[in-house]
């Protein structure tokens, strides 16, 4: 059993963590300190003080802490929705007592929003759950690992979200971006009749256009029949291309030659009777009017990418039948996380798609330099990508020119053919990897599976580079005989830190059970060495409808979780994360190595010996003695 002082600390770090000042056995707000000295847990109108109590913003937020789990919470009702009142519950039990002293702060002061919580357990056995109380009575909220959410900033968003059930901002944009995102699709489908793969690059010709303020504007396109909107278009990108300085040639024209459709498309260029207008002009006013706003104003985030994803969801595209899986923001943000990218790192994506990676590690490294000349040195040269598709590398580098640069160093290349030393010669320090899903289907195309990636890539970066790659959980397990033996060299040359399990839904309606494998390249692997495998399941995202997966405000606490354990800043329970040594044929996962190590008390064992004989008696009843007789 866990001493009580050992859980104060623990919660007083997690407060301290979090930077939200708190008092413990009373408080300085002299109203709140008067309402607790009649607030005895016995009802004997003496003086009692929760453990800690503290403000933030407009809310009181008062702690009780057990030593012991068993003492987390009791319930009066069946369906755990009503919390015991009695006084043995309000004395012995965590959860009722931080409730009891929050009413008696709302019956005595003018403060009416209190997030009580509930805190027993050690640091790595633990129990910190949060119950909102106003003058309306008490709402059970969700259990949390540390305070993120209530720091000053944060807990007006966590009250409107968890309490006030409240549609979060960003599900309002993502709504609005998806509903305008499929009116598109419908205007490219019905006046365009342009095909799955044709619609992105169309979408993306014309922002390429607007991106030149000065000198392009959707006025400009009058359905001439000579001088078509088409060419006014394909002009002004080859204008806007020489601008920015897009090298080498080649590279120029093989973007160019993707959006030659829109001037060698005879429909997209005639005044449709429907419109008044052709269907360029169409489209130009409308991604003026409803996209290029989103991406100047959002010059963090893979818009475009966003976009493409919700073409390819509408249209039913190839996605899946060619495995490409598009990376989710949430996704790009960790990666950059556990790299701990710094301003001097050259980073390379070799499966780059729409940029998504290196848009969100060049505004990583840009926003950590205050020198002008550095990010300038950044966006030159040190984000690099190599995608193979013509269609998703000329996106890509739309994407990258329109967050202001990094578009020199994307190549329209296939990976796998590079050979390792000359790609080793460019000092990558930083792999990211989203493969294509699902290539390899027989001895053919072997090479192509998602392991045979990583391997390859680690080759190609630097001595002690950080590689990260998103795989379906089947690659960390080996799925052929050849994956086994390449896991196996992998081990021999690199090093596996840690694997982390994600959400299932990740992946959106793809059908994909993703997990983050992290290795260090050129480094050989020390067998005797624990790596991390942590179950990161349960990230505060949930399911929205028409939307996907989103983020809610749980996310913040979830994710300081995660990279607190993955660099050693604390330590947690085994069904989140296990620190082991592996060999080359385990199963990489958190499934595979999981144990239980909480210690079952003496209750559990009288509880399943009891289990086990009601079963032995029902099964005697029945006539079916024999099932415990020795043979």
């Amino acid at each position: 059993m866990t001493n009580e002082k050992k859980t104060d600390i623990f919660i007083s770090r997690l407060l301290e963590n979090a930077e939200i000042q708190y008092t413990p056995n009373g408080s300085d707000i002299k109203e709140i300190q008067d309402a607790l000295k009649t607030a005895s847990k016995k009802g004997t109108g003496k003086i009692g003080f929760p453990e800690f109590v503290a403000i933030s913003n407009d809310f009181i937020l008062v702690i009780e802490n057990k030593s012991d789990t068993e003492k987390q919470v009791l319930y009066q009702d069946d369906a755990q929705q009503i919390l015991s009142s009695d006084k043995k519950a309000i004395t012995d039990y965590a959860e009722n007592g931080a409730l009891h002293y929050a009413k008696e702060i709302i019956n005595k002061t003018n403060f009416k929003k209190i997030f009580a919580f509930g805190c027993s357990g050690d640091e790595k056995h633990h129990i910190i759950r949060p119950l909102f109380v106003d003058e309306s009575g008490c709402k059970l909220l969700e259990k949390i690992e540390n305070f993120e959410n209530f720091k000053e900033n944060k807990i007006e968003q966590f009250y409107r979200e968890q309490v006030l059930g409240e549609t979060p901002k960003k599900i309002l944009e993502t709504e609005e971006l998806i509903k305008k995102a499929s009116e598109l699709h419908e205007a490219l489908r019905n006046y365009g009749q342009l095909g799955d793969k044709e619609k992105p690059l169309v979408v993306s010709a014309i922002l390429l256009a607007l991106a030149d303020v000065n000198n392009f504007k959707s006025q400009q396109l009058t359905g001439d029949n000579i001088d078509t909107d088409g060419n006014k278009i394909y002009r002004s990108i080859e204008t806007y291309m020489k601008k920015v300085d897009v090298k080498p040639e080649e590279k120029k024209q093989t973007v160019l030659n993707q959006f030659i459709i829109i001037k060698d498309r005879t429909l997209l260029n005639q005044i449709d009777d429907r419109l008044a207008k052709t269907p360029l002009k169409y489209f130009t006013e409308f991604i003026e009017t409803n996209i290029l706003h989103s991406i100047r104003a959002n010059k963090k985030g893979d818009v475009l990418g966003s976009f493409y994803g919700e073409f390819m969801k509408y249209s039913g595209g190839d996605g899946q039948s060619l495995g490409v899986v598009l990376t989710p923001d949430s996704i790009t943000e960790l990666f950059c996380d556990l790299a701990e990218l710094k301003v001097t790192d050259r980073v390379f994506d070799p499966c780059c798609g729409t940029a998504s990676f290196l848009v969100e590690a060049m505004h990583r490294m840009v926003n950590m330099s205050d020198d002008e000349q550095q990010k300038v040195e950044i966006k030159s040269n040190q984000l690099h990508g190599i995608e193979i598709r013509e269609d998703m590398f000329s996106i890509a580098t739309t994407n990258m020119i329109l967050r202001d640069d990094g578009k020199s160093n994307l190549t329209n290349e296939n990976f796998l053919r590079k050979p390792t030393k000359e790609l080793r010669k460019k000092k990558y320090t930083v792999g990211f990897i989203n493969p294509p899903y699902s290539q390899a289907k027989g001895k053919d195309t072997a090479h192509l599976s998602e392991i045979h990636f990583i391997e390859h890539l680690l080759e190609s970066l630097s001595d002690n580079a950080i590689c990260i790659a998103i795989v379906p959980q089947s690659t960390m397990v080996g799925k052929t005989t050849e994956d086994k033996k390449i896991k196996k060299r992998i081990l021999e040359k690199h090093t596996l830190k840690g694997v982390i399990t994600l959400n299932k839904q990740t992946f959106y309606r793809i059908g994909v059970n993703p997990c983050i494998a992290v290795f260090t390249a050129h480094k050989p692997h020390d067998f005797a060495t624990r790596c991390k495998f942590i179950n990161y399941e349960d990230d505060g995202y949930i399911i929205s409808k028409h939307i996907g997966l989103t983020k809610t405000v749980r996310n913040e606490e979830r994710k300081q979780l995660l990279l607190d354990c993955w660099f050693d800043k604390k330590d947690t329970e085994s069904k989140f994360m296990v620190k082991t040594t592996i060999e080359p044929d385990d199963e990489w996962l958190h499934s595979f190595y999981y144990f239980n190590d909480e210690i079952p008390k003496e209750e559990d064992f009288e509880k399943t010996i009891a289990d086990y004989l009601t079963f032995e008696f029902n099964m005697v009843m029945q006539g079916r003695e024999y099932l415990f007789e020795n043979e």
